[in-house]
């Protein structure tokens, strides 16, 4: 199955550390490396952490119903509850606690309103109520909660990851650019950082949050939870642009195709969401139950392409990404690859054929949304790995280059073999010399493949 998935076109497979034993994704994993062997093209693995789960206790019966206008107290007793009093077993949410807030319970399908609070309870008016059960989740959506998004459960599953060889970390509960700090300070290089943004509060902190990362993922289930939902698309936009301006590969996810969990073809309401996170300028769009759980993966994987095909042959794409287009940074690498953009465009090239050991010369080149594809050529594994995610790029693993010349006659004989140019096409090819120096992005070439 994880073979007819990259056959239909994933480019990258989600494990989701929530789910599942270390066996279970080391299985999973080794298949997914042995898919690139078997077809000799980078495939990349993101590891998504669990992160944080707050949650109520347990009740004497198992469940609860709750009437609107109610009053429920909240503490941190680990007595079993009832309709009067459930353990709320986070000291943290007490802490942060203030008259009038809101709390949500199952994924806000109980709104709770705090009335009186102190350090270990917390009286509370039910404002929705509904049945709630055992070890339901609690969001707090107006407050920064002083809790690490790395738990000990965490912790140990990124070494568990980065020993395996990850090449993304996907880190929930970002509230603030500590958090990311914090990760970056355990992870130590080995994998890229895509933060999560799902809590509210880290929008209030996005265009730092944006720079610190590696890539950013718009969880728009989590913040559907915890903000109305008609203000989720906003965010949506917002956070994709951030990332634009900023350079930095941006994942739409959650609820994408949701219908075709259990039906062989999507909404159109769906199928126009899907359109809408492209037309804004998402690197990524991802799938979750529809793959991980429903009943037609395959056919999900294949409508998400078909979509992404569509929307990017439409003229109306090519006219929003030009005019969506930032001016360049004043520096020699972003003026290259923009020149590179541009001269592609004007002599009609079959694709620009980037050189990179770290990415960074093939993820600007992503930045700049080219008419063309993207033949993002990397000696290290890693590299060719990791801009799996990004837009619009093929990556493909290379030996080591030494000399200019070298680099063209590669460039042309890869753009060929893989298939995006044949006799006659030009291509652009852009590099940094010295050959491995890390953003150091300063030659354009012209070359005629024959």
């Amino acid at each position: 199955m994880i073979s007819r998935l990259f056959e239909a076109g994933v480019d990258l497979f989600r494990f989701n550390f929530s789910h599942g034993t270390h066996d279970d994704h080391k299985r999973r994993y080794e298949i997914v490396r042995g898919l690139e062997q078997q077809h000799n093209r980078p495939v990349g693995v993101l590891l998504d952490l669990q992160g944080p789960k707050l949650r109520v206790g347990k009740f004497e019966s198992g469940k609860v119903t709750l009437q609107t206008g109610q009053t429920l107290r909240l503490d941190l007793s680990d007595r079993p509850g009832n309709e009067k009093r459930v353990c709320l077993p986070h000291p943290e949410i007490f802490r942060a606690m203030t008259p009038g807030m809101d709390l949500l319970l199952d994924d806000g399908r109980i709104r709770l309103s705090v009335s009186k609070c102190g350090d270990d309870f917390a009286e509370t008016e039910v404002v929705v109520g509904g049945d709630l059960s055992n070890h339901k989740g609690v969001n707090v959506p107006s407050a920064v909660l002083g809790l690490s998004p790395l738990t000990a459960k965490d912790r140990e599953d990124l070494q568990f990851g980065l020993d395996l060889g990850v090449d993304w970390v996907a880190l929930s509960f970002v509230q603030r650019p500590d958090d990311i700090a914090e990760a970056r300070k355990l992870i130590q290089g080995r994998a890229a950082v895509m933060s999560k943004l799902e809590k509210p509060a880290a929008i209030h902190h996005l265009n730092e949050i944006v720079e610190l990362s590696d890539a950013v993922m718009v969880a728009r289930g989590d913040l559907g939870v915890e903000m109305p939902p008609e203000a989720v698309p906003a965010v949506q936009k917002r956070i994709i642009r951030a990332c634009r301006v900023g350079g930095k590969p941006v994942v739409v996810a959650t609820q994408m195709l949701d219908s075709m969990v259990n039906a062989p073809t999507p909404t159109r309401a769906e199928a126009s969401d899907v359109a809408t996170a492209i037309y804004d300028g998402s690197d990524c769009v991802m799938l979750s139950a529809e793959t991980a759980a429903g009943k037609y993966p395959i056919e999900s994987v294949a409508m998400m392409d078909r979509i992404i095909k569509s929307v990017e042959q439409d003229p109306l794409f090519r006219r929003l990404m030009d005019t969506e287009r930032h001016l360049p940074e004043s520096t020699a690498a972003d003026a290259i690859t923009a020149a590179a953009r541009q001269v592609a465009q004007t002599i009609s090239a079959a694709a620009i054929v980037t050189f990179s050991s770290t990415g960074s010369t093939t993820l600007r080149c992503a930045r700049e949304r080219p008419s063309v594809p993207i033949l993002g050529l990397t000696p290290r594994k890693d590299t060719s790995r990791k801009v799996t995610v990004a837009w619009g790029v093929h990556s493909v693993l290379t030996e080591e280059i030494h000399t200019f010349r070298e680099m063209v006659e590669r460039a042309v004989l890869t753009a060929s073999q893989e298939g995006f140019a044949t006799s006659g096409d030009r291509i652009v090819v852009t590099a940094g010399v010295p050959f491995g120096t890390p953003g150091a992005t300063n030659i354009l070439r012209i070359a005629w493949v024959e």
